[in-house]
């Protein structure tokens, strides 16, 4: 399985449909910030450009997405995996969108006792399975994935704890764009793709055989 994963669109999205013309992938995550403040129409515009591709689509909105985007993701072809968890043959997805608390009092931000207690429920809902997803706009903390330019680490401390006692087998996010990275944390891939509005993205191979599954995310330009 190859799996396309952006975050942070912000409502430019001619480079992603460029890609998408020249390149087949099975699969389509979207880490948040679909738009730039809105408005919340747009988010389903790009959905539903995005899904005329015929390549399923999972998305989460971004601290940087309004309210409404809720209602656009759930009217759109594409699937709201916000709070969500959805288990394809043996991969288990879930996703929490937004982000922690933020300076800059941005739309959609969560306190994190309540990012962990609905993260928490949501990967029991897909411990079973052998390949386990975590889709989250906000990253976890102390990371190379949430590291910003003065050295302050800024992303969630609840992501972080969830990994750690979960250990899924990657986690996807976005939310800091200067911090394009892979990393680990236990067994668990982190992987920031960076700002699709600048041509960032990610590619995950999925492959199994009868002795192991290998999961190898790479980073592309768009």
């Amino acid at each position: 399985m190859k799996i396309l994963v952006m975050g942070d669109i912000h409502g430019q999205c001619h480079k992603i449909f460029n890609y998408l013309q020249k390149n087949a992938v099975d699969l389509i995550i979207l880490t948040g910030d679909i738009t730039h403040f809105g408005p919340p129409k747009l988010c389903g515009d790009i959905l539903n450009e995005i899904c005329a591709f015929n390549v399923p689509t999972f998305a989460i909105p971004g601290n940087c997405d309004p309210s409404g985007v809720y209602g656009e993701i759930e009217n759109s072809s594409a699937i709201n995996i916000h709070n969500r968890s959805i288990i394809i043959k043996n991969i288990g997805i879930c996703g929490f969108g937004g982000s922690n608390p933020t300076p800059f009092d941005t739309p959609l931000e969560f306190e994190e006792m309540e990012i962990y207690d609905e993260l928490k429920k949501l990967m029991k809902q897909i411990e079973n399975q052998e390949i386990r997803i975590l889709v989250t706009h906000a990253p976890p903390y102390n990371t190379k994935t949430d590291l910003i330019p003065s050295g302050d680490h800024v992303g969630s401390k609840s992501v972080r704890k969830i990994i750690e006692e979960f250990q899924p087998s990657i986690n996807l996010c976005g939310h800091i764009h200067e911090a394009v990275a892979i990393d680990k944390i236990g067994n668990t891939i982190i992987f920031n793709p960076g700002e699709a509005s600048h041509g960032f993205a990610g590619i995950i191979d999925i492959n199994e055989d009868e002795r192991e599954i290998k999961i190898s995310p790479q980073l592309i330009n768009l």
